[in-house]
Formats: C-alpha cells, sequence, structure tokens
C-alpha cells in the first residue's frame, strides 16, 4: 500500500440533503438510477457529518467540505468511487483504476456485486476522511 498523505479534496456548498442530486437521481431512473441511489444512500448513511453537492456532474459525500465518495453512471455501468481510493485496503479486489488517488466500483445492471465488500469500502473511506480531517 502507498504511503498516506494527509491532502484532501474539499468542496464549498455542501449541505445535508442537496436537491440538485435528487433531480439528478429523477434523471436517472430505471436500473442504473436505482444502483446510484442504493450506494449513494449508503454514504450518506456513514454519520450525521456527511454533506452532499454536486461535482462534475456527480453526486459527491463529502465529511463537512472534505470529499470522500461519489457515485456516477454511465451508459452502461455506474461507478460508485472513492476519492483517496488508492490508499484504501480492498482484499476483495473490487477498486478499478490507475490514477494516483482514486479508484471506482463499475457495477453493471443484473451483475454481481459482492455487496458486504463495497459497503466496507464506503465504510473505510469515510473513517480514512475522519482521520485525515484529525
Amino acid at each position: 500500500m502507498p504511503a498516506v498523505s494527509m491532502a484532501v479534496l474539499r468542496f464549498s456548498g455542501g449541505v445535508r440533503r442537496d436537491p440538485a442530486i435528487e433531480a439528478w437521481m429523477h434523471a436517472h431512473a430505471g436500473d442504473l438510477g436505482a444502483i446510484a441511489r442504493q450506494w449513494f444512500d449508503a454514504m450518506r448513511a456513514c454519520g450525521d457529518d456527511v454533506r452532499e453537492l454536486m461535482h462534475d456532474g456527480a453526486p459527491t459525500a463529502c465529511i463537512g467540505d472534505a470529499a470522500f465518495g461519489y457515485v456516477n453512471a454511465f451508459r452502461a455501468h455506474v461507478n460508485v468511487g472513492f476519492f483517496r481510493g488508492a490508499e484504501l485496503p480492498d482484499p476483495d479486489r473490487l477498486l478499478e483504476g490507475t490514477g494516483r488517488f482514486m479508484r471506482h466500483v463499475k457495477l453493471r445492471p443484473g451483475g454481481e456485486v459482492n455487496a458486504a465488500a463495497l459497503s466496507k469500502l464506503i465504510e473505510s473511506a469515510y473513517a480514512d476522511m475522519q482521520r485525515r480531517l484529525g
């Protein structure tokens, strides 16, 4: 595992429930939207300090102003992503990506998902960001 950097990506304007995210979810009805909503709701449920906003067209979950996760829907899949995913433990090898920091899990309608492992990644991303914020 790479050395842990304490740097965080910060966004202003996060709120408890962002109407723009609800509009995004409504616009992404169907199987992809259901997948995105399920996993964004899991991020929302991490703690009372979770705030949300739209960033680069994707629902983004933050602790205060520090981003820890996002969802985004594409033509045939949904990404559940983590801003510091390269530093998260991933014993089930769900994470994809080669960037310096970010990683994502790609989910397809009808595809199998290790829900317990993905839930653990979300919890780990939240806990990791709490540690970074001190």
